[in-house]
């Protein structure tokens, strides 16, 4: 088969994928997992449900495939959040803050994400995730941006988890202000401050000593 046929029919097997997980999703949003069948998949997308049932067996699978794909677009996006950003520091702070806005913008509590939320694929993106965000925190860490008493892979999960409350909020600004206090956690302690010696007082004055 000529190459450029073969990327023809190709593009068109990826235009058709796409078409059927972005009509299932919206008929879906509309009508609930359970009440959307082939058949009206195949009729809105313009397919044979022949032709439908040559890319995906049943709704189901549609639906996991349409969420790796969002997951798959997400992790990429972070990828390059952290990619742009400057220093070390500035590329924590980028990261955490577009993976809470994330985590606010999706949808929770339907039906869909109840399903598809049970895949295979989440437990190897969350995996994917925690490493991003560990190997990010280890950087700024090197750089005494955050603090090194605790494990990258440990405050990893500190952040996953306290970011996991953007899903919660009901503005951008309190998505913010999370941030803004996760970050907080992963700064350095600070050190005690030692007591400076009072005016006219010196190390050897209690021992009675001249300096």
């Amino acid at each position: 088969m000529p190459k450029l046929w073969n990327e023809t029919i190709e593009a068109h097997r990826a235009a058709v994928r796409d078409a059927i997980l972005e009509t299932t999703a919206a008929l879906v949003g509309t009508h609930g997992p359970t009440s959307v069948t082939m058949s009206q998949i195949a009729a809105e997308v313009g397919i044979g449900r022949a032709t439908l049932y040559k890319y995906f067996p049943d709704v189901e699978a549609i639906l996991f495939a349409w969420h790796e794909r969002h997951v798959k677009d997400h992790l990429e996006h972070l990828a390059r959040v952290r990619d742009q950003a400057g220093d070390p520091g500035q590329r924590l702070g980028a990261v955490l803050g577009a993976y809470a806005l994330i985590t606010y913008e999706r949808p929770h509590g339907t039906e869909l994400a109840a399903l598809v939320h049970r895949g295979e694929h989440v437990a190897h993106a969350q995996q994917h995730l925690s490493n991003l965000v560990r190997d990010v925190i280890a950087e700024a860490a090197g750089s005494g941006d955050v603090r090194d008493d605790v494990a990258p892979d440990e405050l990893a999960g500190y952040c996953l988890h306290s970011l996991g409350a953007a899903g919660t909020l009901t503005s951008k600004a309190a998505v913010s202000r999370l941030v803004n206090v996760t970050l907080t956690g992963l700064r350095p302690p600070r050190r005690p401050r030692m007591n400076r010696p009072a005016a006219g007082d010196h190390p050897g004055a209690e021992l009675g000593t001249d300096c």
